[in-house]
């Protein structure tokens, strides 16, 4: 979701800093190539199950479902009908995205080199991001088979929050399949958490609307008072004061005892299926973690890591967060510290930061986190909270670091001036530089879907569009929303070349365990010449990465650890480089680099 906070930094005491150092991790997540989905916008793999207005919970005439392949900013009659621009309608759209959408491309994320799989959330919720969960132990059954069958007989269980009263629904079990495809594929996969808030429609609030003080979910909310002459018959708290996010109760240390129970069970629910922890989901991403107290996170972590020890954690968080990573949270966290310094190098112009600073902020990030956690950091660079990686690049020198004012400024709605085309053969160019970078580095990379064949967007909601596919039509986009702007008309079809050179770094990653697991050593900072250059050493084998930000072709020397005398770089045809009189003398043309490993 977006997200609007400032985190302190913690210092440490001489016993955290000891802790910090006996953290342990699943050893799977270093190893991990990850790749976030978005549901709704991923694949509309049936379209049988393809939600009515009556889902979305609104009341728009004549409202139908969007066509995957018209320009984004093209407006339906029944969204001219509501007689506003593109963003008052763009949230009541629909597309069809579903779970099948994502088991028909597993195949598609293999191939891209994919080894886990990120899932915004799936469980039953009235709008197209699902943030706004109506309950938490079921899949929303438009994204099932069969979304009919499926409300029949949850209405006929009457399910109550005790699990005993759970039963399995078609998407339940839909999506039980597409963790056992994923498995076969030897691809993990995780799912979204949001235990902070729910929505309006959630089994618990709806109660707690009918039943007013005598609902026996009245402590699970944060009711502020009760009074009938409101519309509710009382105020509660929504999160970042959203009506329609009712936050959930809790104190400094912990959440309302009731609910708590209920996401342990929802946890061993999806975690264990009929208690076979091999049928189910290998980890959690949570929603803004840091609204949650840390007691609760420290109880549920036991209950996680009690059903499956190698499950993976990670945390919502926008700052350097090294509380949640004390071994009793998190494992990881979304990693946009790791971001912010790599817009802030490869794409801004006027603030570019230098080579210098850019290793500085790295290290500082590294030095903040034990050993063990920086290399299951989820790198990432865009997010469903983002603009695309390729707008992002298009737009350089906003500050993305200031999240907050970020966000509200990379909004078109915010910013008329806001570019939304793909930019030139450069800011290609850049992306390929950016993709390379997360791919040698450590921590274990991830892509916003879409971000490998070139898609683009502003910030909520543009960054999420259809995904694009071969073999489906796409209107050319020409379209601006805001009126008097207008942008380049553009081919919206998936770029094949940048979708070949993700596949080729990933590769090149999981070739090398070097670059998943090694050291990393800093091997040269060259401010006037813009060249980066490291090291990354696993067991036997060395990897060296050199690159040349600048403008310019750059001839430099660097003196390796190593005494091998021979080098190839495998990211350019394997050219062999010898060492002379201790030094490895590099050619590398501008925005390029070079990948060496000893030649054998």
């Amino acid at each position: 979701m977006g997200i609007f906070i400032i985190f302190c930094n913690t210092a440490y005491s001489e016993q955290q800093q000891e802790e910090k150092s006996m953290v342990i991790v699943p050893q799977w997540a270093k190893d991990a190539i990850w790749y976030q989905v978005f549901p709704e916008r991923f694949r509309n793999g049936d379209p049988s199950n393809d939600p009515t207005q009556e889902d979305t919970k609104t009341n728009i005439k004549d409202w139908k479902i969007k066509n995957w392949g018209d320009d984004w900013y093209k407006m339906d009659d029944w969204e001219k009908d509501m007689g506003g621009d593109f963003y008052t309608s763009v949230f009541s759209r629909r597309y069809g995205g579903d779970l099948q959408g994502i088991i028909d491309k597993l195949d598609y994320m293999q191939d891209l080199g994919v080894t886990a799989i990120y899932i915004n959330p799936v469980f039953r919720a009235p709008s197209l991001h699902k943030y706004d969960g109506s309950c938490f132990h079921h899949v929303d059954e438009t994204f099932g088979p069969d979304p009919l069958g499926d409300k029949k007989l949850v209405e006929s269980a009457h399910e109550t929050e005790d699990p005993s009263t759970w039963v399995w629904t078609e998407a339940d079990k839909l999506l039980l399949k597409l963790v056992k495809e994923a498995h076969k594929r030897k691809m993990k996969v995780i799912i979204d958490g949001v235990f902070n808030h729910s929505g309006r429609y959630f089994f618990a609030f709806e109660d707690v609307l009918k039943n007013g003080e005598n609902s026996r979910y009245a402590g699970w909310y944060q009711i502020l008072r009760w009074d009938k002459s409101l519309e509710d018959g009382f105020e509660y708290k929504g999160w970042f004061g959203v009506h329609s996010l009712p936050e959930f109760k809790r104190d400094e240390n912990n959440l309302n005892k009731e609910y708590r129970e209920y996401l342990f069970n929802i946890t061993r629910r999806w975690m264990a299926p009929n208690g076979k922890v091999e049928d189910g989901v290998d980890g959690w991403r949570l929603d803004v973690a840091f609204c949650v107290p840390h007691g609760f996170w420290k109880e549920w972590h036991k209950v996680v890591k009690g059903i499956n020890p190698e499950a993976y954690m990670t945390a919502e968080v926008i700052e350097i967060a090294p509380d949640f990573l004390q071994g009793d949270e998190f494992d990881g966290t979304m990693n946009y510290p790791f971001a912010f310094c790599v817009i802030e190098f490869f794409a801004d112009k006027k603030n570019k930061i230098s080579v210098t600073e850019f290793d500085k902020k790295l290290k500082e990030l590294r030095d903040s986190y034990n050993g063990e956690t920086n290399y299951i950091l989820q790198n990432l660079v865009s997010s469903h909270d983002s603009p695309r990686l390729r707008t992002l690049i298009v737009n350089p020198d906003m500050n993305y670091r200031d999240w907050g004012n970020h966000y509200e400024r990379s909004k078109l709605q915010n910013n008329p001036d806001y570019r939304i085309d793909r930019g030139n053969e450069e800011d290609k160019q850049t992306q390929k530089l950016i993709a390379l970078f997360q791919m040698t580095y450590l921590g274990a990379p991830m892509i916003y879907y879409g971000d490998e064949v070139g898609m683009t967007g502003a910030n909520d909601p543009d960054e999420r569009k259809p995904m694009l596919w071969d073999d489906l039509q796409y209107e050319d986009e020409t379209l601006h929303p805001i009126k008097g702007k207008s942008k380049p008309p553009e081919k919206n079809l998936p770029d094949k070349d940048l979708f070949s050179f993700y596949k080729k770094m990933i590769k090149i990653r999981k070739d090398h365990p070097a670059l998943s697991r090694g050291d990393f050593k800093t091997l040269i900072t060259d401010d006037e010449k813009g060249i980066y250059g490291f090291q990354r050493v696993y067991k036997d084998e060395q990897m060296i990465v050199v690159i040349n930000s600048s403008d310019n072709n750059q001839n430099i020397s660097l003196k390796p650890d190593c005494e091998n005398n021979e080098y190839v770089d495998i990211l350019n045809g394997d050219k062999i480089y010898s060492i002379d009189e201790g030094l490895l003398n590099l050619e590398i043309r501008s925005r390029w680099a070079v990948i060496l490993t000893l030649k054998k």
